[in-house]
């Protein structure tokens, strides 16, 4: 035995079945040597051997973000931020990038909700803040654009256009274009922007990697396309790339896959094949999210279903011919619904052929109908959740859900059925700071401390070791990644952070915790000094 770093007198959260909790643990190149206490690991101390003195500092394993667009959130760094308190706002700041951009080059930006605002953004709003240039901005749902009207006479779009399949055209009441586009529609507009190229993804990936491992994230599940697949191939070829990651595919991508022969579980610890990511429905800011009964205050306004049972059934028979899981975006309660009973069957009739049963998740699950709060755990599906979406959906959800509400966003819910619960961030949507989900799961809270001491649905509330167990393990029992990552133990690779709080006595804390330490495969990242 031959290790290359000790760490003493630290509260070492080992995260086996007991939780066990450790002073000391000494690291052997990329894996865990040793846990136990300082006595027994300065035992294995040789010369020349750095010995670090944790002073009381609390050691977790690396957190995973289970639902990240690892390439949306690089190249929105470099984009307009539309997250703003009024539109006004938002304006003025695309009015200021153009004064710095070309005649004729596309702006772009992202993060408004007009949730937020007093009304939608109009395609003239746009057009007077940036005359010169066709300007794009993504909604922070992700599920609806605002074009202005360069913009959409580059994409041929007038009064005149038709919506696409699973896509609509915003309209004023005469007729003519808004300049919003809901779900699919926003692929006429994005498709006319140049793409990125692969090598600027791969710049822009590595920024957002920096970023991500500051905040003490050492592994993702990423849910962009084909691009940002062949940036990762890039960046570990290159001995870049850092971060560990599940590569989810989209639709589009089936057929490459089979192709390819790629595979859910292919792979290694750095860069694995995830599963087939599918759309059920949309989201709630933009109302698109596909819901049973009508959104509180319209007459018939249930959203859009943009993949029902019978679509991702057909597809999820293909997908698992070949070995490729599933991963199923569902918000609203029919969509949840929808996914729930296609599952079951492709579940079902694999059983009953006696052939494999592939993991499969779904992504979100904000809203659930009470009759099918157990079903996800039952069939042993995955619940992929973002606990920060509840904390900036709340009032919305409120206003369009109304008493529904008692069963979205519904952690515990789903974690007292016996469902694999993995917690992500759904960044660019988000922050992707696993410290401000924490927070978020453990008290249901804004960071203003609204809308009250117990928070919103606190029945939905969990501990701080059940959020942590959702970022930190239960990411790699679903992914196959168990035996190798989500503890600190003997064997396991050596992926931690160090904290100089103790996490268990936190609460606000955590919205200000940030790593004094993070190691990745052995090797420090973000030095504990």
């Amino acid at each position: 035995m031959n290790p290359t770093c000790l760490l003493i007198n630290g509260k070492i959260h080992a995260f086996d079945q007991a939780y066990s909790q450790y002073e000391a643990l000494a690291i052997e190149g990329q894996r865990i040597l040793a846990s136990g206490s300082n006595s027994e690991i300065l035992n294995l101390r040789q010369p020349g051997i750095k010995v670090i003195d944790l002073d009381g500092a609390s050691v977790l394993p690396g957190f995973t973000d289970s639902h990240i667009h690892l390439q949306l959130y690089a190249l929105t760094l470099d984009q307009v931020d539309c997250e703003t308190e009024s539109r006004e706002a938002c304006l003025a700041r695309v009015q200021q990038n153009s004064i710095t951009s070309a005649p004729g080059t596309w702006i772009r930006g992202h993060g408004w909700n007009q949730n937020d605002w007093d009304r939608f953004g109009t395609r003239e709003d746009l057009d007077s803040a940036a005359p010169n240039n066709p300007v794009y901005l993504t909604a922070k749902s992700l599920h609806a654009g605002w074009a202005n009207s360069r913009a959409l006479e580059a994409a041929g779009l007038s009064s005149e256009a038709q919506d696409p399949p699973r896509g609509k055209l915003g309209r004023n009441p005469d007729g003519s274009l808004s300049g919003i586009l809901f779900e699919d529609a926003m692929r006429l507009v994005s498709e006319q922007i140049p793409a990125a190229t692969t090598e600027e993804v791969t710049r822009a990936i590595l920024v957002a990697q920096r970023n991500l491992l500051e905040m003490g994230i050492t592994s993702v599940h990423d849910f962009d396309g084909p691009t940002c697949f062949a940036a990762l191939n890039r960046l570990r070829q290159a001995g870049q790339l850092i971060l560990r990651v599940v590569k989810n595919f989209r639709r589009e991508s089936l057929d490459a896959m089979i192709n390819l022969g790629l595979a859910t579980g292919m792979g290694d610890y750095q860069l694995a094949i995830g599963s087939l990511k599918l759309f059920s429905d949309g989201a709630l800011g933009p109302e698109t999210a596909a819901m049973l009964d009508p959104y509180e205050g319209t007459v018939d306004e249930r959203g859009m279903l943009t993949e029902d049972e019978a679509e991702i059934l057909a597809t999820g028979r293909v997908a698992a011919d070949c070995g490729i899981g599933l991963a199923v975006h569902a918000i609203g309660d029919r969509a949840n619904r929808e996914v729930l009973n296609a599952l079951e069957k492709l579940i079902g009739e694999r059983k009953a052929a006696g052939l494999p049963v592939l993991q499969h998740r779904m992504e979100h699950l904000q809203l659930m109908h009470p009759d099918d709060l157990g079903r996800p755990g039952a069939l042993g599906i995955a619940a992929s959740m973002q606990p920060i979406h509840a904390i900036s959906d709340m009032e919305m959800a409120n206003q369009k859900w109304g008493a529904r509400v008692r069963t979205s966003y519904a952690w515990r819910s789903q974690l007292s059925a016996g469902a694999e619960l993995i917690f992500g961030s759904d960044a660019p949507v988000e922050s992707p700071n696993p410290f401000l989900g924490i927070h978020a799961a453990i008290t249901r809270r804004k960071p203003d401390g609204s809308p009250g001491p117990t928070g919103w649905v606190p029945e939905e509330r969990l501990t701080v070791q059940e959020a942590l167990h959702a970022y930190l393990l239960a990411p790699h029992q679903v992914s196959g990644w168990s035996s190798a990552l989500g503890r600190l133990l003997p064997g396991y690779l050596a992926d931690l952070i160090i904290l100089d709080v103790q996490p268990y006595d936190a609460v606000d804390e955590w919205l200000e915790m940030k790593p004094v330490g993070v190691m990745s495969n052995g090797n420090w990242v973000v030095p504990f000094e």
